[in-house]
């Protein structure tokens, strides 16, 4: 792999395995990991070690290189390398992502052939609940310290920049998720973007508080730490209470956050250090969704902190845009220029527009990934025969080559800085046998920059409730993805095919709303 350190300096392509070995060998007793709640620490040398515990122990499950491998963990450093372990034995390390819904727990295991289910507490409870639907997975074991042992180191064999390395499943308009495969490759260039456009050294710690089965905290903290052999803290969860003690204490330089943990921080009333004790934190990076402008100008008011706000997807393996560090020109309400990658925007026929025109979002480099597991289809509509991938953004370029996102030709309701389908909703309403018509749609929201709401008509002489609706989606998909509302309609707008228009559903309700207040 070609990696970016501070200077620029790179070197050629390799695989997850062959860049551990080599901080191994290098940087032997240099810290990776650090857990803030016991103040241990993993060194680049147990790093190695423990990694090939992992991929030993797996093995001795009866479980072949290039075979799914499932992680359903909450963060912590045994999460990472317990990923990086899947990865070091040359199998196919596959994202739980925990707050799914068991629907789609049970799709993503049965879908991609996972043999075996690594887990902690929570994840085993949620595996567990849906571990009689699916056939192919053998068994669910919990990680703990003794998993991280073993007799003999496994010798990596066979894994190359193209060995496939992850694959994480990301909603689409198609209601079932997608799952985007990552080569090892694309993992390392996705590390190196960040490290590249971040100028990261191995003198940097950074902070994960995004969990490890998302394609940001994976890619962006634990790749971008590793491609420039710095260390990384993981907390095991996000607190807006203990962050800032956490940042001074462990001297951090850097962490990547979404818009909504930003405003929890800006809005946080306990007590904040001063802003001299801030000084190590050379930036804070938002991502997932745009960051308001006013937040953005307040948060680095208040902190000393400069944001560098970015834009990265599942299948670029994370970032592909960026805005400069200081004092490189920061464009408030743009995610940058690109960085380790190609970004134009394009028309109809994936030719490239000119400057201030709008147009689709392309990107190309070795951080786009390999394919849809099993959707050829999908893959074809979303790669280009010259290799630019259609990112499905409207966005136009500036003079500068600064990109400015216009809108979203897919439908995708992001809350949180996660993807939610609104089919995924639909066909949860659809599950009840009086509604008629479903359909989800996004409402604009100070917490969490969208959150879901949905309309559906019912058949007559129903007595469907919106506490009923909104509790079977929460049953069927988890508390994130239902519907925070629910409004019934006597008739869902549509377009002279029959099809629902989404697009109008919000006006709609909005406007019936007014009228209700005024009758």
């Amino acid at each position: 792999m070609k990696i970016a350190t501070s200077d620029g300096e790179q070197n050629q392509f390799m695989s997850v395995p062959e860049l551990i070995d080599k901080w191994a060998e290098d940087t032997p007793d240099a810290v990776f990991l650090i857990d803030p709640h016991s103040d241990t620490q993993i060194t680049y040398q147990m790093l190695k070690s423990q990694a090939s515990a992992v991929a030993h122990n797996i093995s001795s499950c009866g479980v072949k290189a290039g075979e799914s491998v499932a992680y359903a963990m909450s963060n912590n450093p045994q999460t990472a390398v317990t990923v990086l372990g899947i990865l070091y034995g040359g199998f196919l390390a596959t994202s739980i992502n925990l707050v799914a819904g068991r629907d789609t727990i049970s799709y993503v295991l049965e879908h991609s052939e996972a043999k075996l289910v690594l887990a902690n507490a929570m994840g085993e409870e949620l595996v567990s609940s849906v571990q009689s639907e699916v056939a192919v997975m053998r068994c669910i074991i919990v990680v703990d310290e003794g998993f991280l042992v073993a007799p003999d180191q496994l010798q990596p064999k066979s894994i190359t920049a193209e060995t496939d390395g992850l694959l994480m499943y990301t909603s689409g308009t198609t209601g079932r998720p997608k799952g985007v495969v990552l080569s090892h490759k694309n993992l390392i260039a996705g590390g190196r973007n960040t490290a590249l456009a971040h100028q990261l050294a191995n003198q940097d710690r950074g902070m994960c508080i995004l969990p490890l089965y998302h394609i940001n905290g994976l890619c962006v903290t634990v790749m971008g730490a590793l491609v420039s052999g710095g260390s990384l803290v993981v907390p095991h969860r996000f607190s807006v209470s203990s962050f800032w003690q956490t940042i001074v204490k462990q001297q951090i330089t850097w962490f990547s956050a979404v818009p909504t943990q930003i405003s929890y921080l800006l809005h946080y009333k306990g007590k904040i250090p001063p802003k001299e004790q801030l000084v190590n934190v050379g930036f804070a990076r938002s991502a997932s969704a745009p960051l308001s402008p006013d937040v953005q100008e307040a948060f680095e008011a208040r902190f000393g902190i400069p944001i560098v706000e970015t834009m990265g997807l599942t299948e670029t393996a994370a970032q592909i845009l960026s805005n400069p560090l200081p004092p490189g020109v920061r464009k408030i309400g743009s995610p940058g220029v690109a960085f380790g990658n190609e970004v134009i925007i394009a028309d109809e026929n994936q030719r490239e527009v000119r400057r201030g025109k709008e147009g689709e979002v392309l990107v190309r480099g070795p951080n786009i990934m390999r394919c849809y597991l099993k959707n050829e289809t999908a893959t074809v509509q979303a790669l280009t025969a010259d290799g630019w991938l259609r990112t499905g953004d409207l966005g136009r370029m500036d003079d500068d080559g600064y990109v400015f996102i216009t809108g979203r030709l897919k439908e995708l309701i992001i809350k949180g800085g996660e993807n939610i389908a609104p089919r995924e909703v639909d066909e949860a309403l659809y599950s009840h046998s009086d509604v008629v018509e479903a359909a989800a749609f996004s409402r604009k929201c100070d917490r969490y920059g969208e959150t879901v709401e949905a309309a559906v008509m019912v058949c007559e002489g129903s007595k469907a409730t919106e506490a009923e609706l909104i509790e079977m989606c929460v049953s069927r998909l988890g508390n994130f993805k239902a519907p925070d509302r629910v409004h019934f309609l006597p008739e869902l707008p549509k377009g002279p095919s029959g099809k629902i228009q989404r697009i109008k559903l919000l006006n709609l309700v909005m406007s019936e709303a007014a009228q209700d207040r005024t009758d």
